[in-house]
């Protein structure tokens, strides 16, 4: 082989396979989803940081039969995380049918009181990496007549003092996906907003937080939540909440006065903040 030959840029299969992106994938909701994606028949794209945790996923997913995932080991909080994991998808000759923004994480306590940077650090996986990944596939997602599936929370429906900068962004990713669906569906492309509850994962304990009171009854296990999430995609719905209970939240957030929501979320995480109250 020539040394220009050496040095060409790997070329890319003129038919792209098509594939299904799931950030965060390295357990949690995200693992769960990207189950179900595989028994369906989809070849999936595991991204997150721990890559020791998406290969035991994918060992598994193939141990059962379905076509093995691709890893991806990558820091999406990182700057220009959504064009490297772009670039390195076509260099693969993959081409993104659905995409899942899961990857994301919350910090509880008082704003002011918090790290700043981390706090700022959530908003750019929450917010800036969520949007960048949805604008630089979108083009995928139309050509495939495939899917977006983005996670938010129940916290997107209200402010959260105490989790201020997590609800803030959970509300955007809520707002985003029902407008850009707008946009994509009369584009063939189906796009659906998850919102669970409580959900024990290891996204809580970075968090700090744990189900309390009525919370406790609206928790749902992470399979749940994916089965949701993924059911609502695959049918075209815009919007899903799982648990019967937690699909009352929006309601009753429209329901009650402003000032009185505030002030029913203060006091509940004023129960977890314990010694670390001030709201």
């Amino acid at each position: 082989m020539s040394d220009a030959a050496a040095h060409e840029p790997p070329s890319v299969p003129a038919h792209p396979e098509p594939v299904a992106v799931v950030t965060g994938a390295s357990s949690g909701i995200g693992a769960e989803l990207a189950r179900l994606f595989a028994a369906d028949g989809h070849r999936v794209v595991l991204v997150a940081r721990r890559e020791a945790e998406l290969t035991t996923l994918a060992d598994e997913i193939a141990g059962r039969g379905a076509p093995r995932p691709v890893v991806i080991a990558l820091d999406l909080a990182a700057p220009e995380a959504a064009a490297r994991l772009r670039e390195t998808l076509t260099a693969q000759g993959l081409a993104v049918r659905y995409l899942v923004n899961n990857a994301g994480f919350g910090l509880l306590g008082v704003a002011t009181s918090l790290d700043a940077d981390q706090q700022l650090a959530m908003i750019d996986l929450n917010v800036r990496t969520l949007t960048a990944l949805t604008l630089a596939c979108a083009d995928d997602l139309v050509r495939q007549r495939g899917g977006l599936l983005n996670v938010g929370s129940l916290a997107g429906f209200m402010p959260g003092p105490g989790m201020a900068v997590y609800y803030a962004t959970k509300a955007f990713v809520l707002s985003f996906t029902e407008a850009i669906g707008r946009e994509l569906g009369p584009r063939g492309v189906r796009v659906s907003v998850l919102c669970p509850g409580p959900v024990p994962t290891g996204f809580q304990a970075r968090a700090g937080v744990g189900a309390t009171g009525f919370q406790s009854v609206m928790t749902v296990t992470a399979a749940a939540a994916a089965r949701s999430g993924y059911d609502a995609l695959m049918a075209g719905r815009p919007l899903a909440i799982p648990g019967r209970l937690a699909r009352l939240v929006p309601l009753v957030v429209r329901l009650l006065p402003r000032r009185a929501m505030l002030a029913l979320i203060a006091a509940t995480q004023i129960r977890r903040l314990g010694d670390r109250g001030g709201l």
